[in-house]
């Protein structure tokens, strides 16, 4: 039986996380695949994934929010097979920035200016659809480290937007 293996978390920060993998077994281990979720607005879960070539691997993953809890979920990839996944949750340190403030305009019929508020030297996701189910499920959506963006849509739909 391949045993799953063992996530350590080492440090977090306000925008980081650092972990180590490592297997409790003779078993040959190839690599892992990592998986890091978190959840956007109550709305929409997000998710990464590292693939980790080698045996033993401690990683930094960067570029994350304060105060956000995240599950990171991994396996191994073994000689005999892939193993059980492993869970482990962790809370980034500091204080969630607050929401941005969103207006979004209508330009034309395939047009809507979009612009917030909210910190510098940021990225911002902007999320569209046209139905709740999907802006959960499956959004348009791009990104951008300033204040507004100009977002293409279907003429004749009503859209919904998230940032």
């Amino acid at each position: 039986v391949i045993p799953p293996p063992v996530i350590h978390i080492e440090s977090y920060s306000e925008d980081s996380i650092s972990f180590s993998l490592k297997m409790t077994t003779n078993i040959k281990v190839s690599g892992y695949v990592v998986n890091i979720y978190w959840t956007f607005d109550t709305h929409r879960q997000e998710k990464r994934t590292l693939v980790i070539e080698g045996e033993k691997s401690i990683q930094k993953v960067a570029n994350l929010t304060a105060h956000t809890p995240y599950e990171i979920s991994a396996w191994a990839k073994t000689e005999l097979g892939d193993s059980p996944l492993s869970f482990v949750h962790v809370v980034t340190s500091g204080t969630r920035p607050a929401a941005p403030s969103l207006k979004a305009k209508a330009i034309n019929q395939t047009a809507v200016e979009c612009s917030w508020t909210g910190p510098r030297n940021v990225v911002y996701g902007i999320f569209y659809a046209t139905s709740f189910l999907e802006l959960y499920r499956s959004p348009h959506n791009t990104s951008t480290s300033s204040h507004n963006i100009t977002v293409l849509v279907q003429r004749d739909e009503q859209y919904l937007f998230l940032v």
